[in-house]
């Protein structure tokens, strides 16, 4: 009889409205909330421990297609996962300083998509004229003369005003990622990002994704990355990218900060020897800003560390420790006046 109604009071107590309230809320919390508020009752301290277990099983909160993004640590220390906003592509800027994504939902909810498109050339209203018009492909790959969109660049996709859709073959970085990924906690590195499976050379990884900044917003945002490193616990992911001309001339540079906004690319780290990814500038016809994205510079076997090279200049007499242990490792992590 006692056990009965203890089920019963448990049952009771998991369906409240004040339980199936907390579980609808507690999503929204950041990591440092979340902490707070599970010592604050029993209830909320097991809706807390359910969330903090989903947040570590995918990354990508269900954004990657079909493909869970796990955080493993063993043990190196008691950060179960690492908080972030997430968006698969590039975003504008949120003018909300307190920017909020739901993240670790007990049910099958999905959150919402915060990414917006990357800013696009269009019809003018004014003229009536088109200025940049995609192709008319129906797919883009049987084309015996070739979709016009691969003469826009090096490495070109079809884009938001062509006819095609993500289905096409000339969309290869739009449709996310297809590969398997994890997320491991490194005593010296923090988190770092692992192949999950063989990736054969040449093969699409993912996206840097992240906010775009102009360079007046990348700058200021710097300087108070730089005092917030000092303590050696921060590690900010704002990327600066300069696409030269063949003279050498800077003529286009991007600013894409993925520390408070970003996808898991956020999490690779720097190798001295070039590491094993290839990034490439991509463009997509009718779009203003290509995308940066990483693809296999040679066989990548499951378990190892997925890694690029940051750079070569270090102007910062005092710069971050590098631990790439590659037998070309020069001690410190690329930098340069942003």
């Amino acid at each position: 009889m006692l056990e009965e109604n203890i089920s019963k009071r448990q049952q009771s107590s998991s369906s409240s409205p004040f339980v199936q309230c907390a579980e609808l809320i507690l999503p929204w919390l950041t990591h440092v909330e979340l902490a707070n508020i599970s010592l604050t009752s029993k209830p909320l301290h097991q809706i807390s421990s359910s969330i903090t277990t989903q947040r570590s099983l995918d990354a990508s909160r269900s954004f990657e297609n079909l493909n869970s993004i796990p955080f493993i640590n063993n043990t190196i220390d008691r950060h179960p996962y690492a908080y972030f906003i997430y968006t698969p592509s590039q975003t504008l800027p949120s003018s909300s300083i307190s920017l909020r994504q739901p993240w670790g939902y007990l049910g099958s909810r999905r959150p919402s998509q915060l990414a917006l498109d990357s800013p696009s050339l269009h019809t003018d209203t004014d003229t009536g004229m088109c200025i940049v018009v995609g192709c008319y492909c129906d797919k883009c790959e049987d084309e015996d003369e070739g979709c016009p969109c691969l003469c826009l660049g090096v490495v070109s996709e079809c884009g938001p005003s062509c006819d095609c859709g993500l289905e096409c073959g000339n969309r290869l970085t739009q449709r996310g990622i297809s590969i398997m990924l994890k997320i491991v906690r490194h005593e010296r590195k923090g988190w770092s990002l692992y192949a999950a499976q063989r990736i054969p050379d040449g093969q699409f990884v993912c996206e840097y994704a992240g906010e775009l900044l102009t360079t007046e917003e990348a700058r200021r945002r710097q300087k108070i990355y730089d005092e917030l490193a000092l303590g050696g616990k921060f590690s900010p992911a704002l990327l600066v990218v300069r696409e030269h001309l063949p003279s050498g001339e800077a003529c286009l540079r991007i600013n894409i900060d993925a520390t408070r906004v970003g996808n898991v690319a956020r999490f690779i780290n720097h190798s001295c020897d070039g590491g094993n990814l290839l990034s490439k500038l991509v463009r997509s016809s009718g779009t203003l800003v290509p995308r940066l994205c990483f693809f296999a510079s040679k066989e990548i076997q499951a378990g190892d560390e997925l890694a690029f090279s940051y750079g070569e200049i270090r102007q910062r007499s005092k710069g971050i420790q590098c631990f790439c242990g590659s037998s070309c490792c020069v001690g410190s992590l690329p930098s340069e006046n942003t």
